[in-house]
């Protein structure tokens, strides 16, 4: 009988890092990004769960997780200190919905969307592949993201599971 996981659920404007073992959960994604870095070899991964796209957008600057910009080189930090190596590190990203689409003005883009862009672009600026995404639309998502697998699981209310 094998001994579950540990479970580590990152809540807004917060990362973790795990090494060899453990679940990273960012539960109830709406416009925010989870961020999810691994480095298979290493058997290190990282979630950082993102509210802003730019950190100019906050009031809170002694949490750079909270943007886009300043989580991405803060996650690849800790998990350098474990042992990962950027060349090696594959992205996910999870979230960036659009939950007020239809108060939006025409011709503007909504938080969700800017925070993925925001995402995908410090992730090229770090030389991370992103290998997997489930971003967009006007539903929220929840992630788990398994070390051991290599898997994330995204569950969304209504939908199946799905396996990035």
């Amino acid at each position: 009988m094998s001994v579950p996981a540990r479970e580590i659920v990152v809540r807004m404007g917060e990362y973790a890092v795990v090494r060899d073992d453990g679940v990273l959960v960012a539960l109830g994604l709406g416009s925010c990004v989870a961020v999810i870095l691994h480095d298979r070899h290493a058997c290190v991964a990282g979630l950082a769960h993102v509210v802003l796209p730019s950190a100019s957008l906050s009031r809170d600057r002694d949490r750079p997780a909270r943007a886009a910009e300043t989580a991405v080189p803060l996650l690849v930090g800790a998990m350098k200190a474990e042992g990962a190596d950027v060349a090696r590190m594959a992205a996910r990203l999870v979230g960036g919905a659009s939950m007020f689409a239809n108060l939006l003005v025409a011709g503007t883009v909504s938080m969700g969307e800017r925070n993925t862009l925001a995402a995908r672009a410090a992730l090229r600026a770090a030389g991370i592949p992103i290998v997997g995404e489930s971003v967009g639309e006007t539903l929220g998502r929840s992630v788990w993201f398994d070390l051991r697998r290599g898997t994330a699981v995204i569950r969304s209310v209504g939908r199946e599971d799905h396996v990035l």
